[in-house]
């Protein structure tokens, strides 16, 4: 079996099986249905094994998982089939992760029942127990909810970086807990929704009312870099809400490298632009707009503070403390110090030291790169 873009798949067999399924949808269906998962994994050998065992720690176990095995030259299918999972191997797909899930779902779909649950999620993550339960419990009481993420925590490793990739994630978690679980974007981590949900984006895309991506009416975008940012303002744009409550938890991996990360954060940054491009100035569009504004003028304050520092010492004049700059300053450490609280005492004192002045500033390198490369229109490489 071939698609378009020449995707093989071995061991098909297992999706297009129902059965598993239609005996568990009558026990189901008063806690929201069946709930499959999808992994969509490519060489994740290292982390497949743990992925798999939170899923088998749930209380609300999944009745299906299925990974996407997706052209993998790793173990990645031996240890999932030796997990208890079903697998889909994926041979010849050039459009990534979008491509994967959208060849899983696009047979998925076809025989589930509309109020059936999907759970997608990254296969190096792994959920905290009571994850799918809280999920489906967030989903099921409202109509209007088109996905539920997840809230993650960075993952051990990674050194120095890795350290503040944590920081990083402990305030974006506060953030959204503050909100009561409001986001922008449902992450790639972990996210769940219903069948026709999923239904009604595929068709929408064929119809012509989103964005049609590879033209064949795929749940996923695979023209864009960031396909759970685009599929959040697919919702959106259609009138759902999405929602990332705070009693949905799971850790995922950190980059371990500098230059790893500046791959991560450049595509995550470029692919956020041009989503926004992509769909125009709309109501639903507005809200991210105005964050790449902020953005860009944060990148140009930086130039323009560190262009000071540097005239400043090369002409001699030196530098001078101003106590409303001070001011400022002790503002931003308080920020600080305060938001990553959830992580506790001994790193609150650590960041009033202002080292993670690092990571801001190569943030803002990404932004200004990703600005450039999107302006220029600069090949996309993932």
């Amino acid at each position: 079996m071939r698609h378009e873009n020449t995707i093989e798949a071995r061991n098909l067999a297992s999706i297009l099986q129902a059965s598993n399924a239609e005996s568990s949808r009558a026990s189901h269906r008063a806690t929201g249905g069946v709930v499959t998962v999808l992994v969509p994994a490519h060489n994740e050998s290292e982390a497949i094994i743990e992925t798999l065992e939170s899923l088998g720690q749930q209380t609300r176990r999944p009745d299906r998982v299925i990974v996407i095995a997706d052209n993998c030259t790793d173990n990645t299918e031996q240890l999932a089939l030796a997990q208890g999972a079903e697998v889909i191997c994926t041979v010849g797909n050039t459009d990534k992760k979008a491509g994967a899930l959208n060849f899983a779902l696009g047979r998925l779909l076809e025989g589930a029942d509309p109020d059936d649950l999907i759970l997608v999620q990254d296969a190096d993550s792994q959920l905290a127990p009571d994850f799918i339960e809280n999920a489906v419990s967030h989903l099921g009481s409202d109509d209007k909810l088109g996905a539920v993420g997840g809230v993650f925590r960075g993952g051990p490793g990674g050194g120095f970086v890795g350290h503040l990739q944590r920081n990083e994630y402990s305030r974006y978690a506060r953030d959204v807990k503050r909100l009561n679980g409001k986001c922008l974007v449902v992450t790639g981590t972990a996210a769940l929704f219903r069948v026709r949900t999923l239904r009604g984006v595929s068709l929408a895309r064929i119809q012509g009312s989103l964005p049609a991506g590879n033209g064949r009416g795929g749940v996923y975008d695979t023209s864009v870099l960031t396909e759970d940012n685009e599929l959040s303002f697919a919702l959106l744009t259609l009138g759902f809400n999405i929602l990332s409550p705070a009693d949905c938890t799971l850790v995922t991996e950190v980059m371990p490298t500098w230059r790893e990360l500046w791959a991560q954060r450049l595509r995550w940054k470029r692919g956020a632009v041009e989503n926004c491009v992509q769909y125009g100035w709309t109501k639903v569009t507005r809200p991210y707009w105005g964050r790449q504004l902020l953005s860009m003028v944060g990148v140009l304050v930086t130039v323009a503070y560190l262009a000071s520092i540097a005239y400043a010492v090369g002409s001699g004049a030196g530098l001078h403390l101003h106590a409303f700059w001070m001011a400022v300053t002790g503002v931003f450490v308080l920020e600080r110090v305060v938001t990553v609280r959830l992580r506790g005492w001994k790193y609150m004192l650590l960041a009033a030291t202002m080292y993670e002045t690092v990571i801001d500033l190569f943030l803002q390198a990404v932004h200004a790169k990703a600005y450039m490369d999107a302006m220029f229109n600069k090949k996309k490489v993932w």
